[in-house]
């Protein structure tokens, strides 16, 4: 197999030498933390990311123990999954920083490393190993499901078609589970091998066989909120919904227990077992809380024998850490977390008006005393993520320094169902913008805000130029970190299959573009009055550094008043440490010297 021969170099670094190395641990304010936990099959031992080393790595250590070591990649890694066998862990990595993924395997001793996925300028997602076997599901490009046998190095194309990615496939090879289409509007279906015929089974992007593949576990989204549903033939069961939504689920190997993770009190998390057995009586008794150790969980995952669940948790002033519990709940404990800041300032929930009359809320972080404070509006990106009470060293950064942030949830964000998360799409993009001058507006209504800035990133950077452009008067001063500025240069250099699911959200070049053009802040450039600084990776490929370019330039031949940092080596996200440390100390320089006296 081809990807068989392509070796690189590897490092193990047992993490009890480091004292002797003198490698010494950065402030929490510049480490990114502990994410994408995976489990041996017996739960002993766990493997994760972590850029403790200033770079995100692989970590192997045994659970309980602090005694770890690392298998250190030459590129950055995004995420690691542990084999049902226990012989491989799969890497994602990043080369370069950049929104394209590679897929390495990697003996835990690391040993044995070889790429077997996302060759040349293919990118691979979406990695998952198939239960009880030595399988790898995974999709390229979002147009081929692929799936790779690491025993035989045989890789095989189950589907292809634009738009499409891998979920799972059952335990006999007769069937897959696929989605469809763009971002807001994605479907599962049922795939017959071995006639190619479909068969749809929920709107929704998350699903999976059960052990015996008898049943399909999905998160369904034919309702207002997603809901955890089982597909049995043609019935259709809700196991856990409600009005909150389901944000993603995990089962055991044996089928028995769901992991349920729920999106509750505008952004916190609800850690919930379910149980699945089908003797088990319906109502008290099928359902027990996890006790979280941060406000906002992620990653769920089982060893393959049940007996262990871990996830990441993370809060104010608390980088995202690796933890685990025992099947019923029990035993909570850290694998590699770190605590809570002790001056860590907690956000409040604010709720208020848009224009139209629709309830928006957002984090509030503010410093002590009354206001008015200076104060700064931070669009998240996406636009359907959703902003959370999680680790964000930024924000507690200026707290300290007397700058408020409100960090709200505009229209198009996701976690207050279906009409919220579409409220934005294509012609109704001016609603959104609309919405960062409401957040305004509560801001001084309410006495929180004196001197106002707005800054974001990638969605969020559109953001704050579409805002900083429509509504100059309201702000003092801005940062765009990787935004769009024009969406016809947007689609004409990102990816491809970023471009094809974008289209749901923003709208089509070719159909929409007059309402694209007016959407576009470069071509409003002109109305912006804040000094502002630009801020993009290099190798970005999803939104591509020309979307920053053409704005410092504008702005350079006004003469207007900005700044341009470059980072090399990263891509759409700052991965390493030393990056996210100067970005930090520029930000705050930046807004500091335009909001204080």
């Amino acid at each position: 197999m081809e990807g068989q021969l392509h070796r690189v170099d590897v490092t193990v670094l047992p993490l009890f030498l480091r004292p002797a190395l003198e490698i010494a641990l950065p402030p929490a304010s510049e480490v990114a933390g502990n994410w994408s936990p995976a489990l041996s099959p017996d739960g002993r031992h766990a493997a994760y990311v972590s850029d403790r080393g200033g770079t995100p790595a692989v970590w192997v250590q045994p659970v309980g123990s602090e005694l770890a070591f690392q298998i250190a990649f030459a590129e950055p890694v995004t995420s690691v999954a542990w084999s049902s066998g226990g012989g491989w862990l799969a890497c994602q990595i990043a080369p370069g920083g950049a929104p394209r993924h590679e897929v390495w395997l990697v003996r835990p001793d690391g040993s044995d490393l070889h790429q077997v996925a996302g060759f040349g300028t293919d990118t691979a997602d979406n990695v998952r190993w198939l239960p009880g076997r030595p399988v790898l599901a995974l999709t390229e490009n979002l147009t081929e499901a692929v799936l790779i046998d690491v025993a035989t190095g045989t890789r095989t194309v189950v589907a292809s078609a634009e738009l499409t990615s891998l979920c799972d496939v059952d335990p006999a090879g007769r069937s897959a589970l696929l989605r469809h289409g763009p971002r807001g509007a994605r479907w599962i279906v049922l795939r017959d091998l071995s006639s190619g015929l479909e068969e749809t089974l929920t709107r929704g992007e998350e699903a999976i066989f059960s052990p015996g593949g008898g049943c399909v576990y999905a998160r369904g989204e034919d309702g207002e909120f997603p809901a955890l549903i089982r597909v049995a033939g043609a019935s259709t069961e809700v196991l856990a919904g409600g009005d909150t939504e389901i944000e993603s689920f995990a089962v055991t190997a044996d089928g028995r227990t769901a992991a349920v993770l729920r999106n509750v009190r505008g952004g916190e998390s609800l850690l919930e077992l379910l149980d699945l057995d089908h003797n088990a009586s319906p109502g008290a008794g099928r359902t027990t809380t996890v006790p979280l150790p941060g406000r906002v969980v992620a990653g769920l995952t089982w060893s393959f024998d049940g007996s262990t669940l871990a996830f990441t948790a993370e809060g104010p002033g608390q980088p995202p850490g690796v933890w685990a519990c025992d099947r019923d709940g029990s035993n909570l404990r850290a694998i590699s977390a770190e605590p809570a800041a002790a001056d860590a300032v907690f956000p409040t929930l604010e709720e208020f008006s848009a224009h139209d009359g629709l309830t928006l809320t957002g984090w509030l972080f503010s410093p002590p005393g009354a206001g008015p404070h200076p104060t700064v509006v931070w669009l998240h990106g996406g636009p359907e993520a959703q902003e959370r009470p999680g680790h964000e060293p930024l924000f507690q950064s200026l707290v300290r320094r007397g700058i408020a942030v409100l960090a709200p949830n505009v229209r198009g964000s996701s976690g207050f169902g279906h009409t919220f998360v579409n409220a934005d799409n294509v012609g109704l993009r001016w609603n959104a913008v609309e919405d960062v001058r409401s957040c305004v507006r509560h801001l001084r209504d309410t006495g929180i805000a004196g001197r106002v800035g707005v800054m974001g990133r990638s969605y969020g950077g559109y953001l704050t130029l579409a805002a900083l452009c429509a509504y100059p008067e309201l702000f003092d001063v801005g940062i765009d970190v990787c935004g769009m500025s024009d969406f016809a240069t947007f689609y004409q250099h990102t990816e491809p299959w970023i471009a094809a699911a974008a289209i749901s959200k923003y709208g089509d070049p070719e159909v929409d573009g007059e309402l694209l053009r007016e959407l576009s802040p470069i071509h409003r450039i002109d109305r912006l009055r804040a000094p502002l600084m630009v801020v993009h990776g290099e190798n970005d490929t999803n939104v591509p550094v020309i979307e920053t370019e053409q704005v410092v330039a504008a702005l350079a031949a006004r003469g207007a008043p900005h700044r341009y940092l470059l980072f090399a080596g990263e891509g759409h996200e700052l991965l390493h440490r030393s990056s996210r440390a100067e970005y930090l100390r520029e930000t705050i320089a930046w807004l500091t010297t335009h909001l204080l006296p």
